[in-house]
């Protein structure tokens, strides 16, 4: 049959409508496009295995057997699921998968199916010509990454960790993405960040509680208000920087490449110089805690007893203790607060056989691309495997054209994944699984 072209596996993937809405729900689950999966990989010479937790909820697991079983496997983990999309939103229906104008349109086109699809190529391409892998690759495509990973990620680990407790590495989402940069002498750059960790996750509830009334009558005891005061100071905090060793890395290695001087104490200075590059640590330099629902009161005339918030807290390495305690004091009294999710930061080494070998393969298709650590702002489903004592790296190699910002297709409308970049990211991905 030959090697599928990938763009049009990404666009038969994306044709599966796998909504996650979160709180435990799925529109349609994530068994079809499991079993999809599965068929390629059976077509591969593979004996793909589904697990549930729950009944559509599927996750499909299999292993490439390599050349030399002294050497530890490598896990590659990749998302099947996706966030809701609005298709009046779109100029094209989210899950029609569409391919024009040089691009795969669709609801996980970056998030994550362009990922899923790539591997899925490599490994047709393995079979058609007989390749084999010198360590052994556990491939993982799991569900509800989107949300908790409960029936993912998460799950597998804590049901089925046998499948992974030999891997001494994994990748998975997101890194090995081309970020187009300028040097201070005018010359085009090419960063390719890998992600060597990632923040962690502490989305807290907050409330407050007070003397239900009448709204017509004074009230010193108002739940919403006492609320509202109290993040209303949490939002406006500023949060110390605090440079990880990812960061840190990154700015010693991309400082030189565009003709910079970091100013380490003065980081705000530093981001300025940075240019378009600052986007890939300027969330990472600091802890954050965000705002994002309120909830309180059910009738206009009515103040309720109690008041609460939902707060998106992203906690770097090593942090969490100190950004507790300070939130506790930002707030005052007359809050409570606790976690609706928690998982710890993820890191992993730099300097590093396998970060060299992400590079190498990276520079085999982009000679003058330059290579560099980063810390993730959000989370993946490296939380759960890092729990294994996995070293977790976010590379997902795709590379990106001018004008066109990567970063904000991600959740966004209108998602689409160039299909130059995928093809670039099927050979990436060759190279580097076929010779770590």
């Amino acid at each position: 049959m030959g090697e599928p072209a990938v763009e049009e596996l990404c666009a038969e993937l994306i044709r599966f409508d796998t909504t996650n809405l979160g709180d435990g729900k799925s529109l349609h689950g994530e068994r079809a496009i499991a079993e999809f999966v599965a068929g390629h990989l059976t077509d591969a010479g593979l004996t793909p295995t589904l697990l549930e937790r729950d009944p559509m909820r599927a996750n499909v697991v299999a292993r490439v057997p390599g050349t030399d079983p002294a050497l530890a496997p490598l896990l590659v983990h990749a998302h099947l699921d996706v966030v809701p999309a609005d298709a009046s939103e779109w100029s094209v229906h989210p899950f029609a998968g569409e391919i024009r104008d040089g691009f795969v349109w669709g609801r996980g086109a970056v998030d994550m199916k362009d990922m899923c699809a790539a591997l899925l190529t490599v490994l047709a391409r393995w079979s058609a010509t007989g390749t084999r892998p010198r360590r052994d690759i556990v491939l993982a495509f799991v569900a509800d990454e989107e949300d908790t990973g409960e029936w993912g990620a998460q799950w597998l680990v804590d049901k089925h960790r046998d499948l992974f407790d030999d891997c001494a590495v994994a990748i998975g989402e997101s890194g090995g993405y081309t970020v187009r940069t300028t040097h201070t002498d005018g010359r085009q750059v090419r960063l390719y960040p890998v992600a060597t960790a990632e923040r962690g996750t502490a989305h807290l509830r907050l409330s407050a509680t007070g003397r239900a009334g009448h709204g017509s009558r004074r009230n010193e005891n108002n739940a919403v208000v006492t609320l509202v005061h109290a993040l209303s100071k949490l939002a406006a905090h500023r949060w110390p920087v605090h440079l990880t060793p990812a960061v840190r890395a990154f700015l010693e290695r991309a400082a030189p490449a565009l003709g910079i001087e970091v100013a380490w104490d003065d980081m705000d200075e530093t981001l300025r110089r940075l240019g378009s590059a600052a986007k890939v640590i300027e969330n990472t330099v600091r802890n954050s805690t965000t705002p994002t629902v309120l909830s309180a009161g059910y009738k206009v005339n009515v103040i309720p007893g109690v008041a609460s918030a939902l707060v998106d807290t992203r906690v770097l390495p090593g942090t969490e203790d100190h950004l507790l305690a300070e939130i506790d004091r930002v707030l005052g009294p007359g809050i409570s607060r606790e976690f609706v999710q928690r998982q710890p930061p993820v890191q992993a080494p730099v300097d590093t056989p396998w970060f060299d070998a992400m590079a190498d393969a990276l520079r085999a298709f982009d000679p003058e691309g330059i290579v560099v650590p980063f810390c993730m702002g959000g989370g993946t489903d490296a939380k759960a495997f890092a729990r294994l004592g996995i070293d977790c790296y976010g590379f997902a190699p795709l590379f990106i054209p001018e004008d066109h910002d990567h970063k904000l297709m991600a959740h966004g409308v209108d998602e689409r994944v160039p299909v130059e970049g995928l093809r670039f990211g099927v050979n990436v991905l060759d190279r580097f699984l076929s010779t770590v």
